[in-house]
């Protein structure tokens, strides 16, 4: 009985016991086979061995062996201290100004026509009018030249009519200013026809890392060199890859090599300092080119050489490379018709097989399918006309009659309209326009300017029996290809001079005014420097030392100016009794720089950064001044009525719209506007009342060649305020600021609201 107690009592911890039992006799077991005398020379063999073979390759070992014996040096030293040198500052990094430099990005194709000091103003000008709107880049090389350039050309002149010179320098100065902007370089006489297109799509298909001087052979005069040049006259292209070859040996075949011709002295040099000869072929494209007969017609030839030729030589005057020019553009807008035929019937091929069938290709093939509307507001708008009048007006009068432009769109529509449906009716048919019923058109976005006609036409048959009939016609004039248009190069950098007028009207807003500007100018550092003008009419003037009208605008200056003693506010103070904008500027311009950056503002215009920061990049001297529209708030009392307005007021509809009839702000440098002024001093002579007629947007419009850039800008806000209209300004500012207030009260749907609660309240 207890035996059997004390059983159960052992029994949990018997495992445990056990356990640690083991653990013991293991443990003395494995040191009687790990401990051995150290000094057994068996085993130190043993264990070198096993260290050859365990030691990690990629380890440092913790000691060097000398001697046979393992020396591991772990006694403290003392390590001299070395005070750091300071370094020098890195310099710092400018990147590049276009990312197509920094990543080495070349342009393709460089031209340059070798011209002459006669031929200047004739044969270069032709060549310039019939190449220069298709490469990118053309320069003009002589020996000596005129005094008058011709308008559009860059001209190299180099002093010397020798032609083997000429050559010389053309080559030394395209390896100094192009030679890293280009792949190819194609050189031709003025008295050759390119077809520019063609040698475009030829480099297209060229490899920029072959040695390559392609144009037309020709052998040397007297065969005393092997090899071929090219004949200049037909042009030669020349890859880079061999200019640069060239770079270091052309002193040397200026001195070395004797020639009468220049292609003939340049192909020696190429042969024998870049081991090249001319070709004509270049895997597996061909260098096309045909000499011109002196009597040729070009409508009259017919050899296909003539047809897919490259270039054209000779030319004996520029009317022959102006009929040349003409022959060649109708054959390639010939092609460019076939082409597109070709991929119409492809698309209709393709839309057959497709999940909708013919549905799924939109007329006509190839054009862009009609915009789709998402909701009421965007429908586009038709537009209704006949022949002599259109119902939908600038002015908002119901019909004007059609004139200008917008006459040559309708007659130029109607035309091809009557050629379409001739083409596709003749000969059974011959239809002949009676006059035109109706007429349709719209500007899609997506597509182009759409046009339905509704035409009385009288249908003649074969037997010469007619009748009248009507015909619908749908038109669509699709839009071109998007064009980007080079623009001189702008800066965030430049100093924006912001001219504030002001007037009786305008003191008690000038306070709100400068406390905007200064928390978004003053403490930001802006580039910019405001100036005040005060404008007095002669009554006020003469009670300037008494009561001066802006005495506390100008107390307020100063305070400011004692606050950011940085900052300093200049201030003009001018007497006059109609205050012109053109007046205005013509003070102001007199007291700054040529090359000023002016921004005339208005004293409810709310400035930031972010506007100036485009009025510096749409506002480009001597190319384009800048016009924005502002968002203008409405009437509080009406865009909320019966409600709190909100602290600040988004850009949205119901709060406000972009004033299209107020062009106060602007933006221009004083150059142009001292151009424009110029321009206009012979009207004002004349008549004096032209100042105060027109603005300066006017003033831009009729007196200056310069763009004007208008759009809406969102970042120039104004808050609602009705304005005071100068009714000696010109009729037109006069209407436009009237229309300006008017437009400002509200939307038509608040207005509508308005007058609806005051006619319920007036029923009851």
């Amino acid at each position: 009985m207890r035996f059997s107690m004390l059983i159960s009592l052992i029994r949990p911890i018997g495992p445990v016991v056990i356990g640690i039992s083991l653990g013991f006799t293991l443990s003395l077991l494995s040191v009687t086979w790990v401990e051995e005398p150290c000094s057994n020379p068996d085993w130190n063999r043993r264990d070198e061995v096993a260290l050859e073979l365990d030691e990690n390759p990629y380890s440092l070992p913790a000691g060097s062996l000398q001697n046979g014996e393992n020396v591991e040096d772990f006694e403290p030293r003392i390590v001299p201290y070395k005070p750091v040198q300071q370094q020098t500052p890195p310099k710092k990094f400018y990147r590049a100004k276009y990312i197509s430099t920094e990543l080495g990005i070349r342009e393709r194709l460089f031209a340059g026509v070798l011209t002459s000091k006669n031929t200047m103003n004739t044969m270069a000008v032709a060549v310039n009018r019939t190449i220069r709107h298709h490469l990118d880049n053309v320069v003009y090389f002589t020996g000596m030249r005129n005094r008058k350039i011709p308008h559009g050309m860059f001209v190299v002149t180099h002093g010397d009519e020798r032609l083997i010179w000429n050559m010389f320098q053309t080559i030394r100065y395209v390896l100094e200013h192009y030679i890293n902007e280009y792949d190819w370089f194609y050189f031709v006489q003025d008295d050759t026809y390119i077809q520019a297109d063609r040698i475009k799509s030829l480099v297209g298909h060229l490899s920029i890392h072959t040695d390559l001087y392609m144009g037309s052979p020709e052998e040397f005069i007297g065969g005393e060199t092997e090899g071929r040049y090219c004949y200049g006259g037909f042009g030669y292209l020349l890859s880079r890859t061999l200019l640069l070859k060239l770079q270091p040996n052309l002193e040397s075949c200026r001195n070395d090599i004797l020639s009468s011709r220049p292609d003939e002295w340049l192909g020696r040099c190429i042969i024998d300092y870049g081991n090249v000869n001319c070709v004509d072929q270049q895997e597996g494209l061909h260098y096309q080119r045909f000499e011109m007969g002196k009597n040729s017609d070009p409508n009259k030839e017919e050899d296909i050489r003539f047809k897919n030729a490259f270039t054209v030589h000779p030319v004996l005057d520029p009317a022959q490379m102006y009929r040349l020019h003409k022959y060649f553009t109708e054959i390639e807008l010939q092609r460019t018709y076939e082409e597109i035929e070709k991929l119409q019937a492809e698309i209709k091929n393709t839309s057959e097989v497709a999940f909708d069938g013919n549905r799924s290709a939109h007329w006509p093939i190839g054009i862009n399918p009609p915009f789709e509307p998402k909701t009421r507001f965007e429908v586009l708008r038709w537009e209704y006309f006949t022949e002599d009048q259109v119902y939908t007006c600038k002015d908002g009068s119901p019909k004007c009659e059609l004139q200008g432009i917008d006459k040559a769109d309708v007659t130029n529509v109607i035309e091809i309209a009557m050629g379409e449906l001739n083409k596709k009716y003749k000969p059974v048919l011959h239809l002949k326009k009676q006059q035109l019923i109706n007429g349709y058109r719209r500007f899609d976005p997506t597509r182009g300017m759409e046009y339905t006609l509704d035409l009385q036409l009288e249908v003649v048959n074969q037997k010469g029996r007619s009748r009248s009939i009507t015909k619908r016609v749908h038109l669509v004039r699709p839009l071109s290809d998007v064009e980007i248009i080079p623009m001189p190069y702008v800066t965030e950098a430049t100093r924006v001079h912001i001219i504030l007028a002001v007037t009786v009207h305008d003191r008690d807003y000038v306070n709100q005014f400068l406390e905007v500007y200064a928390t978004n100018f003053f403490e930001m550092s802006e580039n910019a420097i405001l100036s005040f003008l005060f404008i007095y009419d002669p009554f006020q003037a003469q009670q300037v030392n008494q009561n001066d009208i802006f005495a506390n605008v100008k107390a307020k200056i100063t305070a400011y100016e004692h606050k950011y003693p940085v900052t300093k506010i200049p201030w003009i103070s001018v007497k006059t009794e109609t205050p012109s904008q053109i007046k205005i500027m013509d003070i102001i311009s007199k007291k700054h720089q040529v090359d000023t950056l002016f921004f005339v503002a208005n004293v409810n215009t709310i400035v930031n950064s972010e506007f100036l920061n485009r009025c510096r990049m749409n506002t480009i001297n001597n190319w384009q001044v800048f016009f924005p529209i502002h968002f203008q708030d409405y009437n509080p009392n009406i865009a909320y009525h019966n409600q709190q307005p909100p602290p600040t007021i988004d850009l949205i509809k119901d709060a406000g719209h972009f004033d299209r009839d107020v062009f106060d702000e602007a933006c221009f440098y004083n150059s142009d506007y001292m151009a424009a002024r110029t321009k206009m001093v012979t009207d004002v002579q004349e008549n004096e009342e032209i100042l105060e007629a027109l603005d300066v947007y006017d003033m831009f419009i009729k007196y200056s060649n310069l763009h004007i850039f208008r759009a809406v800008e969102p970042a120039l806000h104004q808050k609602y305020r009705h304005k005071v209209c100068n009714p000696r300004l010109g009729e037109e500012i006069y209407h436009r600021c009237v229309q300006s207030n008017l437009e400002g009260l509200g939307s038509r749907s608040q207005l509508a609201m308005l007058l609806f609660e005051q006619e319920q309240g007036n029923s009851t």
